[in-house]
């Protein structure tokens, strides 16, 4: 069995580039590989209705976020990420020579 690999991964802040949810952006929740879809905090939220149970005795409308196609969203702060990376070893260099 082979991995997929994705632009994209658990944590990373992402914003919807195509679709319903266009422009809204948030944090990825988890990651779907055979489905190839991701969840976004905050993005398509749907509801879902509950039953009676001992949990719920009155029933229940449960909100949560639904699967987006892991084509519809785009990296957020890869070149913010990538300038900390790269400032934090000068200043480390530059205290050192200066100690």
């Amino acid at each position: 069995m082979s991995r997929m690999k994705f632009h994209v991964k658990k944590g990373d802040e992402v914003e919807v580039i195509s679709g319903n949810f266009k422009g809204s952006s948030g944090k990825i929740l988890e990651v779907l590989p055979s489905k190839q879809r991701v969840l976004v905090e905050g993005v398509r939220i749907i509801k879902k209705h509950l039953r009676k149970s001992e949990d719920n005795p009155q029933g229940k409308i449960a909100e949560r976020e639904g699967p987006i196609h892991i084509s519809n969203v785009k990296l957020v702060d890869r070149e913010k990420k990538a300038e900390k990376k790269s400032k934090t070893k000068p200043k480390k260099e530059a205290e050192k020579k200066a100690a």
